[in-house]
């Protein structure tokens, strides 16, 4: 594993290299390699920016950022190596990880270790809510939850699409079968009955069993709790297979890799995700840093940039690197980020703005206005 944590953090260049005593040494992890590749380059780009921009600035209390990167691919077990490794190499700070799956038992270990983790991403209720009735003190996350975001998508389901039968579907993992689940709540308690609930495998490639299953039962919606890349040859195969129902998702589907999957079937697709952080007026200058670059900010790369600016104003406040410093800061103060200000409640979930629904159309995602 060691090997992989370092040749990650070869990549970013610079910004890397033999930490000093004096620095203060931060990573990003998450899935740098496989399926969900994608998500890591956003946040392997948003905290290298980040620690440059504060480097270029002076540092926290006088201190340089030591960035490392580790890949956990998405994998449990592989997260789990990766938490020890930084633990090891004395990371302070880890700005990760992605999937639910991995952040949850990475906890444990940075906990053991003292070591403060704020997920940009990782959205099931459980990371948070278990840190708390554990007694830690190192778990945050810049993102929301999904029983916010279930709710939000179980009710504009329920207001939008009356009368269509509804299929919800998750992909076993914790946070495709958490998301699923809060739909399911938020949509029941609106009163709609879902027509189907099937699980599926986040490695499946054919649906065609069950687009066959949902056309039977004249399905109308489809609620996937899952990962881009299974919803998006799941829109693709169940318009080749005539089955016209709306496809609906959560923030996983934050990257323009779906459009590249499903093509044109994949207009009118729908998915929950944070008002646009890219059009706030916060995120300007970081955003025209970036497309300087020649990259384009989407999903959570602005995200992980703010995760690694909470850390740098939080030292700064508690003027210490200490994890019980440094977590009693960010519990009593705000920060401004490129994401707006935020703050954290008692459990360490962000107190900001609720997730609203988007719509794919014409090979981008459009926030829905109403």
């Amino acid at each position: 594993m060691k090997k992989i944590v370092l040749l990650a953090a070869a990549m970013l260049g610079a910004s890397i290299g033999v930490a000093r005593a004096e620095d203060l040494t931060v990573a990003v992890v998450g899935p740098i390699t496989g399926q969900y590749a994608t998500f890591g380059e956003q946040m392997r780009r948003g905290a290298d920016l980040a620690v440059k921009n504060i480097n270029a600035k002076g540092g926290v209390l006088g201190r340089k950022l030591n960035l490392l990167v580790g890949d956990d691919a998405c994998d449990p077990k592989q997260a789990v190596n990766v938490a020890n490794q930084m633990a090891n190499n004395g990371v302070l700070f880890v700005d990760g990880h992605y999937c639910s799956g991995s952040s949850i038992p990475a906890s444990a270990v940075y906990a053991e270790n003292g070591v403060l983790e704020i997920s940009p991403a990782s959205t099931n209720p459980k990371l948070t809510d278990d840190a708390k009735a554990k007694g830690w003190n190192n778990v945050f996350r810049v993102c929301g939850r999904d029983d916010a975001q279930g709710r939000v998508a179980g009710r504009y389901i329920a207001e939008h699409f009356k009368g269509k039968p509804v299929a919800i579907l998750h992909d076993k993992s914790p946070y495709g079968k958490g998301l699923a689940d809060e739909t399911k709540k938020a949509l029941n308690a609106a009163g709609v009955k879902e027509a189907m609930y099937e699980a599926t495998n986040d490695t499946d490639r054919d649906f065609s069993a069950l687009i066959s299953k949902m056309k039977q039962a004249n399905i109308g919606v489809i609620y996937l709790g899952g990962y881009h890349t299974e919803a998006g040859l799941l829109v693709r195969q169940a318009h080749e297979q005539g089955l016209n129902a709306t496809l609906i998702s959560g923030d996983a589907l934050a990257t323009d890799e779906f459009w590249s999957i499903t093509g044109a079937a994949g207009e009118g697709s729908m998915m929950s995700f944070p008002p646009e952080p890219r059009n706030l007026p916060s995120a300007q200058a970081v955003v025209a840093q970036f497309k300087e670059q020649g990259y384009d900010p989407e999903g959570y790369t602005l995200f992980t940039y703010a995760a690694m600016q909470v850390y740098a104003q939080a030292v700064t406040l508690a003027k210490s690197d200490k994890l019980d410093d440094v977590s009693k800061a960010m519990h009593a103060n705000k920060f401004d980020t490129v994401v707006g200000t935020i703050g954290f409640d008692a459990k360490g979930d962000v107190v900001g703005p609720d997730y609203v629904m988007y719509v794919w159309h014409n090979g981008k995602r459009e926030e829905v206005k109403n």
